[in-house]
């Protein structure tokens, strides 16, 4: 069973790509333009967690 919140965690992921793509930018230049590295992107948008 999924942990209570995990559907809504995996909408963010997504809806992050969809609004990175619609403004046409990279994982790069979204990452400079937030102060994080282009990995923390990536697993923003795949629902990577380290906790």
């Amino acid at each position: 069973m999924e942990p209570e919140g995990a559907v809504e965690r995996m909408e963010i992921g997504a809806k992050l790509k969809g609004a990175r793509i619609s403004a046409k930018l990279t994982q790069e230049q979204a990452a400079q333009a937030l102060g994080v590295s282009r990995q923390t992107i990536s697993n923003w948008e795949n629902e990577v967690s380290h906790s």
